[in-house]
């Protein structure tokens, strides 16, 4: 996803990453190019003679201009949605992070044995908060079907590392770690059980966002619904021109590929958002989330901040 300042109106009309304009120039050239034979033929310069009324393409245009808004709100509600997941993941890591910081714990002995046992919860704790700041990443590269070897051996102990890679599931694998070492601190006796049952509840939420994720991911919007949009605006502005000539001559190259790139951006711009979790420019900053979610968690901790965004982008943020 391109995250960028606000463009004043000038720099916006010019702006090219991250729109979809460059995928869409050959389609238009092939518009322009039947707009130039529509014109020859509405000249005589042609042997042949294609006249068409222009009122079915305005009762056309406004039936595929609601189909569009449509599609446009249904994909945005799975990005939407997609969105949301994220910022609650981002919700849910910082309270684990503060509970496995801050609930109280009985550590029973005093003297040199007590602050031995201080250091080894904080070391157990700080590996706690770094496991859970490899959740995103692996939720990440589960979602993009990609390998998470390399993000995950820089965050994971290398016994963890391997049971995760072994998975076929590897946020759950995690998930189910994070269940162990709470269970593991209640048995020996270094949590209330009243704490355990609010870290289960964060456990549970993060089942919910891996769940909600899985089902966007795994149930596209139906391809008959997209495949009838698409063929749709390619046959009307394939037409269009034919239907614009007698009204506007020689201007219809011009009005014409403006109307298809109306059309097209909007199916194009549906058919990126449609899938939230892809790498295209318009898809979710998931790099830039996971990143952002593992540094609220080392903030926490007190450690150095994570480099999360490049020279000239604002800060991200999922609030």
């Amino acid at each position: 996803m391109i995250i960028r300042p606000h463009l004043n109106w000038f720099r916006m009309l010019l702006a090219w990453k991250g729109s979809v304009l460059p995928q869409l120039l050959p389609r238009l050239l092939v518009i322009f190019c039947i707009s130039i034979i529509a014109v020859a033929v509405h000249d005589h310069i042609l042997k042949i003679t294609v006249n068409l009324n222009p009122t079915p393409f305005s009762l056309i245009g406004i039936a595929l201009a609601i189909f569009l808004g449509f599609r446009n709100s249904a994909s945005y509600d799975r990005y939407w949605e997609a969105r949301k997941l994220w910022g609650q993941l981002l919700n849910e890591s910082r309270s684990m992070t503060r509970q496995a910081l801050t609930f109280p714990r009985h550590t029973g002995d005093a003297g040199d044995a007590g602050d031995a046992n201080a250091a080894a919860d904080a070391d157990e704790t700080r590996e706690f908060v770094r496991v859970l700041g490899a959740f995103p990443h692996a939720l990440r590269h589960q979602l993009r079907r990609s390998d998470p070897r390399e993000d995950l051996a820089a965050r994971l102990p290398t016994p963890l590392l391997e049971r995760v890679m072994g998975s076929r599931h590897r946020p759950a694998t995690i998930m189910l770690w994070l269940g162990e070492w709470v269970q593991r601190r209640a048995r020996e006796g270094r949590l209330e059980s009243w704490t355990v049952l609010a870290f289960d509840r964060n456990l549970n939420g993060l089942s919910d966002i891996v769940g909600g994720c899985e089902r966007i991911a795994s149930t596209p919007l139906p391809f008959a619904y997209s495949v009838m949009i698409h063929r749709t605006v390619y046959f009307f502005c394939a037409a269009l021109p034919f239907g614009l000539v007698d009204s506007i001559g020689i201007f219809t190259p011009i009005f014409s590929v403006f109307v298809a790139y109306t059309f097209m951006a909007l199916e194009a711009i549906a058919s990126q958002i449609e899938e939230p979790f892809g790498t295209e420019d318009n898809d979710l900053a998931l790099g830039a989330m996971s990143l952002f979610i593992e540094d609220a968690t080392r903030d926490l901790l007190g450690e150095p901040a994570l480099e999360t965004q490049t020279p000239g982008q604002p800060p991200f943020s999922l609030s």
